[in-house]
């Protein structure tokens, strides 16, 4: 470690300090306090020096208690010094008194560095994958006092100094180490408890006071609107989720079925109240429904710090700190636990494409560009008028990659959806002509942001092979889901946007015109088996004056309905994993806002608690039929039957997997009751109807087989099965 050291630093022969670095002591401009502050060498003696304001006497001790000292008050701003009777450098304490009484100071300028020269390394190589155990405030025994220990990048900053309610937020009185090598600032403050707001105090390299800034690292944050972190300890949970882990480690996820309820935390129920339901409350109601519902996983939108109810967590301010609007930390941990405990996944949705420029963040964080791009052609983000982080910068990098570990080591969580893929891919995202600054082949491809993706992808996989991460890509960009070592991105799946932009934009349309558009629903197999596709019914497709799913279904109230589960059992029944926003599973009228929960009362009435029993039977039917999951990502298991009879609006294909029963799936666009309709099939004999969307339980006509088709053997060679198709209907049949 290199330390720069000043003119002011140096105290005269006799020990005592001169006049001008006491004064930059006490105005907090001394440029390396360590150097004069806590015990020194004086002659053949030692010498303490300590800055408290407020005391008339101090005298100084060991940790033990014994008197070493009594220390001259050379100013009455609360500068003490003086000769103590101690052998060697060591860590000590002061009793310092006045008027009002007496208190003990532990000298945090008496304790040496705690990061080590193996941690400027890995640091300064790009490589440190435990900076979340380095980096931050973290609770510790150091020489022999506990306290806590706080380190923070800001390689450009004059002074650091950690300000909070154990130091009346006073920069003067814990000013930071400066390991020059890595530009990383430390200091151990002892006695300091869990729990204690704190933030950053910084000067620019002129000397320029910054806004207080939130810890990058913190682990815990205060609930808005109030900005600081919080002292915190480790996480302690006895984890149960052993034989879970085990599980997704040892499979190939692309062959599981994988069924992802979306919720937003704040607002799936409240409280009666109105208040956002605690963790633990959330766990109590949430897992047994996603149980009961059958969903393999449960996906967040983002649970990182976030200053702005609005942005549902996407601006995040605090990434490694779960928000405190649902309680404290450990109640997150938890709920992962409880998930585990019965077989749920939890994924994260994850932002590092952007963060907000509220001063207490990241933004400028040292007085000058340090975690985004100080050009803002490629810093700043014109969608949501947010910074966009330098991938480039290696240790920019790091603090992203250490995220995505953090979250995987200290939580558990199964996966992250790393949202906004795309906007990172593209130089030239959302920017015109002159806007952005091409790569170095004169090319929009982001170049850093590629090398950062496939990193956090190969760190992430390579630590905790049970992990999923899933990308928000809504382009062409070949490989998205491919391994790095191939040319691909490394992500383990991609949102297919396709899909729902083509099928949404299909069931929007008069059952009387969809004949003019059949290739909506067909031009997705083309390309559904070139990447591991997630199909997304997602939050984006009811906001923003979208409207609900079943508002956006052509025809009158019964025809939506029947729209909206025929269109449940095609996705269900299509190549891919699946993704359902929350209140979508039982046909949630009023577009979703995060002010208010789900509208639950809804369930009170037939169709919408039909939809909720079709979507859980769907689930059902899905994870016990290997071939409707087992080759989700695996051309194999599609095969086309019908494909082409546009003016009946019907499809029709077979799911397949190896040594599996065939599942045929048939869906009918129409409101139109076809008897003695013809579906080609490969096996003859009996074909068991195991789900018809039309069932009067889910609030169908109640039109169908009768339980089971029969495929026989026609003249011309062919296996044909004649089959009744109920209005608006997708019918799945199973090879009996």
């Amino acid at each position: 470690m290199t330390v720069s050291r000043g003119k002011d630093s140096s105290p005269a022969p006799s020990g005592l300090l001169p006049a001008p670095a006491i004064a930059a002591i006490l105005s907090g401009t001394h440029n390396d306090p360590f150097s004069v502050l806590g015990v020194h060498a004086a002659g053949k003696g030692f010498v303490a020096r300590c800055f408290i304001p407020g005391a008339e006497t101090v005298v100084a001790e060991t940790l033990s208690g014994t008197e070493i000292g009594a220390l001259e008050r050379r100013d009455d701003a609360g500068f003490f010094e003086g000769p103590v009777s101690v052998r060697k450098e060591q860590p000590v304490r002061y009793r310092a008194r006045n008027a009002g009484g007496e208190w003990i100071v532990v000298d945090p300028y008496s304790f040496g560095p705690v990061l080590g020269p193996m941690d400027d390394y890995y640091i300064r190589e790009g490589s440190h994958l435990r900076l979340f155990d380095k980096m931050g405030a973290h609770q510790i025994w150091h020489d022999g006092a506990e306290g806590f220990h706080f380190a923070v990048w800001a390689p450009n900053a004059r002074r650091v100094s950690v300000v909070g309610s154990f130091n009346d937020w006073d920069g003067r009185r814990h000013v930071m180490r400066l390991r020059a090598d890595t530009g990383i600032w430390e200091i151990f403050i002892p006695a300091v408890p869990p729990g204690a707001p704190y933030k950053y105090e910084i000067l620019d390299s002129e000397g320029v006071l910054q806004p207080l800034k939130a810890d990058p690292f913190a682990r815990r944050s205060e609930l808005r609107p109030d900005t600081a972190s919080v002292t915190t300890g480790e996480i302690e949970q006895a984890w149960e989720d052993e034989a879970h882990r085990r599980h997704w480690a040892e499979v190939d996820q692309r062959r599981q079925p994988i069924s992802i309820y979306e919720v937003h935390a704040a607002s799936w129920q409240r409280r009666d109240d109105g208040g956002m339901l605690t963790w633990d409350e959330l766990a109590s109601r949430l897992i047994p429904y996603c149980v009961d519902m059958g969903f393999t996983h449960i996906e967040f939108l983002p649970i990182s710090e976030y200053p702005y109810d609005p942005s549902w967590g996407y601006q995040t301010t605090g990434l490694y700190a779960p928000t405190a609007r649902f309680g404290e930390p450990e109640g997150f941990a938890r709920f992962v636990n409880g998930c585990h405990k019965v077989g749920i996944g939890v994924i994260l949705d994850w932002v590092p494409a952007h963060f907000p420029t509220d001063e207490h963040g990241l933004r400028w964080f040292d007085g000058t560009a340090l975690y985004e791009h100080a050009d803002p052609r490629k810093g700043f983000h014109p969608d949501w008028n947010t910074a966009i982080y330098n991938f480039g910068r290696d240790e920019v990098a790091a603090y992203l990659i250490n995220n995505a570990l953090y979250w995987a080591e200290k939580f558990h969580v199964d996966g992250l959806r790393v949202d906004a893929v795309a906007s990172m891919l593209y130089l030239d995202y959302s920017r015109k002509h002159g806007e952005w600054v091409p790569n170095e082949y004169g090319g929009n491809e982001n170049l850093e942001a590629v090398r950062f993706l496939q990193t956090m992808n190969t760190r992430l996989y390579g630590i905790h092979q049970g992990v999923l991460t899933i990308a928000e890509e809504s382009t062409s960009w070949p490989k998205v889901s491919h391994p790095v070592h191939t040319g691909g991105l490394g992500f383990g799946f991609k949102w297919n946007m396709g899909f729902m932009h083509d099928t949404l934009q299909y069931l929007s349309r008069e059952p009387v015109h969809r004949k003019f558009h059949h290739n909506d629903m067909t031009f997705g197999l083309l390309y559904a088996f070139s990447e591991n596709f997630v199909l997304p019914l997602s939050h984006d497709e009811v906001v923003h004056g979208k409207g609900s799913l079943i508002a956006k279904m052509a025809g009158d109230d019964w025809q939506k309905f029947a729209n909206l589960r025929a269109y449940y059992g095609f996705m269900w029944g299509y190549p891919g994993k699946k993704l359902l926003f929350m209140g979508q599973e039982f046909a949630q009228w009023r577009e979703w806002s995060e002010e208010r929960p789900l509208d639950w009362n809804l369930l009170e009435y037939h169709p919408h608690e039909g939809m909720r029993r079709l979507i859980r039977d769907l689930n059902g039917t899905y994870r016990s039929k290997p071939a409707l999951h087992a080759r989700d990502c695996e051309g194999d298991g599609f095969e086309w039957l019908i494909a082409d009879d546009r003016d009946n609006s019907v499809f029709a294909w077979l799911r397949k997997a190896p040594g599996e029963k065939l599942v045929a799936v048939v869906t009918n666009f129409t409101p139109v009751y076809r008897e003695h309709y013809d579906i080609p099939l490969p096996v003859a004999g009996r074909w068991r109807e195991i789900l018809n969307t039309d069932a009067e339980i889910y609030g169908g006509s109640g039109k169908g087989n009768g339980g089971a088709a029969y495929a026989e053997k026609r003249s011309n060679g062919g296996i044909v099965a004649t089959i009744t198709l109920p209005p608006l209907a997708t019918l799945m049949l199973e090879q009996d």
